[in-house]
């Protein structure tokens, strides 16, 4: 049976023709107004007839929205860490986390695409590539990963190298994690190592030192050690992004050069063995 909604029932709350009118959505600012929606839904254009090209396109759109937040979060997080205000920090981290793991579970939309799919429009793409992404790039650069060959796929746009730049002159997320680690552990910096500003980190013995006096004593260095677990967790989940990266490339186009003069899987294997803060990895050894 169907019944009439009363006053008070949802249905009834709003009037759209009449409540509209009441709120002069005409003049007011909407939803679409606020998001741009018109803009952003105007932004996939098609090069083939490929039912699959706007999937492929969407995914990777909503990607470099996510990376943009993960580079705010992360600045956020830098930020928060130089004015020693560890709690905004820490939730600015575990929302890089949760970030990272929605652009894990993204991939399982594309691997819907065959490589029959992908075929019918791979060649529109032309030399384009992911790793000409300069935003996954500054992640990297911010996170201590900092292969400045990787600098040259933006040769020709001066402010995405001026970007970049910006970041390689400055200490790293983790290389100013390290220096609160050796002004807690040694309670000044005398004996840090200087940072790895224009090279990827690599693991220092005196820095791992530091860690496994933290992971020794977690009573005393509580906020250190909830600090390394944060940093694990951050890693752990961008692992399982590059993971998840390589077998959909692999699923997709298998063993095929990759768009871009890239070597395709081949190449993507390698990142798998990228550390970026090795420290807390070795470190497990030894505990």
């Amino acid at each position: 049976m169907t019944q009439t909604p009363d006053d008070t029932s949802p249905a009834a709350a709003f009037d759209p023709a009449h409540d509209g009118a009441k709120m002069g959505f005409a003049d007011a600012m909407s939803y679409g107004d606020y998001l741009r929606i018109d803009t952003l839904l105007g932004q996939q254009h098609c090069l083939s007839d490929a039912h699959d090209e706007l999937l492929f396109i969407i995914q990777h759109q909503t990607s470099e929205l996510w990376m943009k937040l993960a580079i705010h979060e992360l600045g956020a997080a830098r930020d928060a860490l130089l004015s020693d205000d560890t709690a905004k920090m820490f939730k600015m981290l575990a929302r890089v986390s949760r970030i990272l793991e929605q652009l894990n579970n993204q991939w399982d939309v594309l691997r819907t695409m065959t490589p029959a799919d992908y075929t019918r429009f791979r060649e529109a793409l032309g030399p384009s590539s992911g790793f000409q992404s300069y935003q996954y790039r500054q992640i990297e650069y911010i996170l201590g990963n900092r292969n400045t060959h990787m600098m040259h796929p933006h040769d020709h746009l001066p402010e995405v190298r001026g970007v970049l730049e910006a970041e390689l002159a400055r200490p790293s997320f983790y290389d100013e994690v390290v220096t609160l680690l050796f002004r807690t552990v040694d309670g000044d910096t005398a004996a840090m190592p200087a940072p790895q500003l224009d090279s990827p980190h690599t693991a220092v013995p005196e820095i791992q030192a530091r860690w496994k006096v933290v992971y020794e004593d977690i009573e005393t260095y509580w906020t250190l050690y909830e600090l390394g677990e944060k940093l694990m967790d951050l890693e752990d989940y961008f692992r399982r992004w590059r993971f998840n990266h390589v077998t959909t490339v692999e699923r997709v186009i298998g063993f095929k050069r990759g768009t871009g003069g890239t070597s395709g899987v081949a190449y993507l294997r390698r990142m798998l063995g990228v550390e970026l803060f090795s420290e807390l990895w070795h470190l497990r050894g030894e505990l």
